[in-house]
């Protein structure tokens, strides 16, 4: 039957088409005319770039192309506005089908009888055609076309989406365009908190936006405002209360900044996201207490001429980025526009943790082992520490921790710069972009540059990749370095699960948290009279050549926090250091985060090994030992090269060998002892060194060489330059010596120049060409080396 109902139908269809062709063909011309009539995008306009923190409230926003403020639609409407511009504007809206005719006539009638157009009927869906068609004469013509568009927007769009168009749409005076811009200009506040007042104001407004100015006909836009406010009474919508307390409100009297909490997030977010509406990761309440501390730490730095600092707040679990601080409230002159997150600068020691991590990984470096801290030239290249100070020998960590750059530069020769340079693309510092033969050996003491965004992603990437061994079964994500997420919808995407590590194991990265946490506490150091030993932070500091940046980077199980001080010309300042300018802003930070745990120990990733206690070193059978947790590789590590036994009389004041001295009264212990070099300065900040005895008189002298030189280097190239008086500058040779009371004598080529006592240190002027200076002490020991002289 149905079959048959719907064949009935189809022959009946084809009929009335054949009998009235003509009539057919131009129905659905008219239909398919009237279907395409609307345009596909109503409004074509530019909006603005609008930024709100993870829960709704405005950031800041970016002015339109078109220089109007201009937001992009809002999914909803506050029933406030919606009431009032319905009541004010159509109040059939909701009953309609896109035109009123009782409206249309009232308005032709009153519009004839004048002479000339007094009264518009457009209904609401009509203005939301007529600004979409802006530039088009009120013509009755137009108006005709605006009601066939109106009826045709009612079929698309439902009426609440057509009462946000025209609320995104309508102007409000001057260069202000929809509900939400209006809201924030003219009231200081988001849409939703409007009052009714404040909302009847608005809904007046598109009727007539220049009655907003100040001091232009406030009495006219109060009547109209007020006579609203009435209606909204005399409707029920509002009690005689709220009328009253409405009725006194004031006007608002001169247009309100929009919210800046995030400039340079804003300009960030911009870049890729240009007139969107964005809810971003943004937590509103740290961007703003962040703001505050920037902004107090500003007005003590500009006393040093210091404008400029850049502070990044990351949610590791999440990465997503909690705060953004692109730059100080500086002035146009310092380059407050600039956004210095972003912007590459020289990493001073910032990398130095990256090279520990490696090393550790590698097996080629445990946490205590005594590293070189001694005057150190390689090729030409001469790395100094900051407080141009030698300690000998210091444990890997404590290096780490006191950010000296001597054992630094020392470690990266001996790991292998090619390899270090290779592992940190790792990292994804996108703008350390050359070669290893581009940076050389200055790369781990700010040879190269990076950006604050890229190394808090990557100090993040550290506490991520020991937060997910340990939080699995003992597994690594493959994609641990990824871009922080800055939208409040974003998900991190940490890739796989799997075995192998991404970079470097877990046990390597705790051990480097562990030894960055040391930093906390510096030993008689007063500029760390700030930290809060409470709190329990991974934290670095760097500074550039020349005092031009100052970095601060720590992380804990949750958060990853990263400070940029300096200027962004890239002007240098005397005391802008990372540990005087930026690390105080690091712990202001830190102090208004909730405090976490420590990181979990990845016992998997390490392994229990025994050390000897005064190198670092594995145990020898001879050296004093003690049980330490290192990663797993850390077992093919060296044993300890400075503990040897000596034979020593029964006195133990001297020693002997079988030369001089009967076997059967000696004493046989092991002994502590370093390189002359390393032992020169070790000695002087380590009171419980003790040197080797001397050799009995009389007794077989077979030991190593006791003297080595400070400076110059054997097989270096020297180059004396002139004073300002044009003499050639003399050539000062130091040599290191454990006995004070040896007298050493000097010779250049064989040819004696003198002696020294107690300072061993001489000035020699060699000509130009190839050199042999030799020493020789009062008990016979000798040491030559090698030189190259050229003068300039």
């Amino acid at each position: 039957m149905r079959a048959f109902i719907k064949q009935l139908l189809s022959d009946i269809g084809k009929l009335l088409f054949v009998k009235h062709r003509i009539k057919s063909i131009a129905v659905i011309v008219l239909l398919v005319c009237y279907y395409f009539c609307l345009p596909k995008v109503l409004f074509t306009d530019s909006t603005s770039t609008v930024i709100e923190s993870e829960d709704g409230q405005l950031l800041g926003a970016r002015i339109a192309d078109d220089e109007q403020w201009r937001f992009p639609i809002s999914d909803t409407l506050p029933e406030k506005f919606k009431q009032c511009i319905i009541q004010f504007e159509d109040g059939y809206f909701y009953s309609h089908p896109g035109f009123n005719p009782a409206s249309i006539a009232k308005a032709l009638y009153a519009n004839i009888k004048s002479g000339k157009i007094v009264r518009g009927g457009s209904t609401l869906t009509q203005q939301v055609i007529r600004l979409s068609r802006e530039g088009k004469q009120r013509t009755y013509f137009e108006k005709f076309i605006e009601l066939i568009q109106a009826t045709r927007l009612e079929i698309k769009y439902t009426k609440d989406e057509i009462l946000n168009l025209y609320a995104a749409h309508a102007p409000f005076g001057g260069n202000v365009v929809g509900l939400e811009v209006a809201s924030w200009r003219y009231f200081g506040v988001a849409p939703s908190r409007l009052s009714w007042a404040e909302s009847a104001t608005l809904a007046v407004l598109p009727n007539a936006p220049s009655l907003i100015y100040p001091g232009k006909n406030k009495k006219r836009l109060l009547k109209k405002r007020n006579r609203l406010l009435e209606k909204l009474y005399q409707e029920n919508i509002i009690d005689s209360l709220t009328f009253r307390l409405a009725i006194t409100e004031v006007l608002p009297q001169k247009p309100y900044p929009l919210p800046q909490e995030a400039p340079h997030f804003l300009q960030f977010a911009s870049s890729k996201y240009k007139g969107k509406k964005l809810r971003s990761s943004i937590n509103y309440t740290l961007q703003k207490q962040v703001n505050n501390i920037v902004k107090r730490h500003y007005e003590v730095l500009k006393q040093n001429q210091v404008y400029n600092i850049g502070v990044l707040v990351l949610d590791i679990e999440t990465r997503k980025v909690l705060a953004y601080v692109g730059n100080a409230p500086t002035t146009k002159r310092h380059q407050k526009d600039v956004d210095v997150i972003q912007a590459p600068r020289s990493t001073g020691s910032i990398l130095k943790p990256f090279l520990y991590a490696a090393m550790l990984d590698s097996g080629e470096l445990l946490p205590n082992t005594l590293v070189a801290d001694i005057p150190t030239q390689i090729a030409g290249y001469s790395p100094k520490n900051y407080n141009e100070q030698y300690s000998g020998a210091v444990q890997a960590k404590k290096a780490l921790a006191k950010s000296l750059n001597v054992p630094a530069v020392r470690l990266l020769q001996e790991y292998g710069l090619d390899k270090f340079r290779e592992q940190l693309y790792a990292f994804k510092q996108k703008d350390i972009d050359k070669p290893a033969d581009y940076y050389g050996l200055s790369l781990i003491l700010g040879g190269a540059e990076s950006n604050l965004w890229d190394l808090c992603k990557a100090y993040a990437g550290i506490a991520s990749t020991v937060n997910h061994y340990t939080g699995t079964s003992s597994e690594y994500y493959s994609n641990e370095f990824i871009e922080p997420v800055f939208l409040q919808q974003g998900k991190a995407d940490f890739g796989t699960l799997q075995m192998e590590k991404p970079i470097f194991d877990a046990g390597s990265f705790f051990l480097t948290l562990n030894a960055l946490k040391e930093v906390n506490r510096p030993e008689g150091d007063e500029a760390w009279e700030f930290f809060d030993s409470s709190k329990e932070i991974a934290w670095k500091t760097g500074t550039s050549y020349g005092n031009r940046d100052a970095w601060a980077i720590g992380v804990t199980k949750k958060y990853a926090v990263g400070i940029w001080v300096g200027n962004a010309d890239g002007e240098g300042r005397p005391l802008l250091t990372g540990i005087n300018s930026a690390a105080p802003i690091l712990f202001d930070v830190f102090d208004i985060l909730p405090q976490t745990a420590w990181f979990t120990t990845p016992f998997d990733a390490l392994t229990e090994v025994t050390v000897c206690q005064n190198s670092g070193f594995l145990a020898s059978p001879i050296c004093p030992a003690k049980k330490l947790q290192v990663p797993n590789f850390g077992t093919r590590f060296k044993v300890c090269p400075y503990h040897q036994l000596v034979h020593l009389d029964q006195q133990r004041q001297f020693r002997v060998n079988a030369s001089c001295y009967p076997m059967e009264k000696m004493i046989t212990e092991p002994w502590f002892k370093l390189p002359p070099l390393m032992e020169y300065y070790y000695k002087n900040t380590n009171a419980n060194y003790k040197s080797l005895p001397p050799v009995k008189f009389g007794c077989q002298n077979n030991d190593e060489n006791l003297l080595d030189f400070i400076y110059p280097k054997n097989h270096s190239k020297i180059v004396l330059t002139k004073n300002f008086k044009g003499k050639t500058n003399e050539l000062i040779c130091r040599i290191a010596h454990p006995k004070s009371n040896a007298i050493v004598f000097w010779y250049l080529d064989e040819t004696y120049i003198g002696e020294t006592k107690t300072f061993h240190e001489v000035a020699i002027l060699p000509a130009p060409g190839k050199h042999t200076i030799t020493v020789i002490d009062s008990f016979g020991n000798e040491k030559s080396i090698s030189i190259e002289v050229d003068r300039t």
